[in-house]
């Protein structure tokens, strides 16, 4: 990024139907701190971002409603700092194709990572629901490729990677790996869907209709 104007055209595009490349560029270590949080590979970040938005964020969307960005996007600058000043930032390295976007994993994936708060279920979680409930209705309806969840309003890293890893962790009680990359759940398909039987049906959220002259324009809009 060498203009505001590239820097504003970035924030435009729209990742999804219901993201821009704009909710995900914020960081609290960069603002305090004075770090530019912009990617130095735009088209790998983007890519890598349109499919995080289109294949896991969408569908949590229109299944439960609002979902609130809490971290994203994180220039090799900004984790960096994070990492070398202890601010919940692992290395750079461990986080290519994770929350740094624009740099490919070691293995030559493509990924991106958001650490995401689901309000619907937040409220659930602080009156005790067990996480593990949402974790496993991902795992059983997206093509994520890891999941660790915190104490805070069950609010929890996901992440999409080409060649997914699918595991599932918690710093949030009860702690540790739910689901080691590569291996099958212990917990049947029944005991799973059990545990989230009274969530909202899958993609269910309803739109106004499109008005009928705008229809088509719509369907073929970015």
């Amino acid at each position: 990024m060498k203009s505001l104007k590239s820097l504003e055209t970035l924030g435009r595009v729209r990742l999804s139907k219901h993201f821009f490349m704009r909710d995900f560029l914020y960081s609290e270590i960069g603002n305090f701190h004075a770090i530019p949080n912009m990617p130095d590979d735009v088209d790998l970040a983007v890519s890598a971002g349109e499919r995080l938005c289109q294949e896991l964020l969408d569908p949590l969307f229109e299944t439960f409603g609002n979902v609130i960005i809490r971290s994203a996007f994180r220039s090799c600058a900004v984790n960096g700092f994070g990492n070398a000043n202890n601010l919940n930032c692992a290395s750079n390295e461990a986080n290519f194709a994770a929350h740094i976007w624009d740099r490919r994993d070691t293995d030559g994936n493509m990924g991106a990572s958001t650490s995401i708060v689901v309000p619907w279920f937040a409220d659930q979680f602080e009156q005790g629901r067990n996480w593990q409930d949402l974790a496993w209705w991902v795992h059983d309806h997206l093509p994520y490729s890891y999941m660790c969840f915190f104490p805070v309003r069950a609010a929890f890293n996901l992440g999409w990677r080409e060649n997914p890893k699918r595991e599932i962790s918690s710093y949030a009680k009860p702690k540790g790996k739910l689901l080691k990359g590569g291996q099958e759940p212990e917990e049947s398909l029944e005991e799973r869907q059990a545990s989230y039987q009274d969530f909202p049906a899958f993609r269910g959220i309803h739109y106004p209709p499109t008005p009928a002259r705008w229809a088509q324009k719509d369907e073929t809009s970015s």
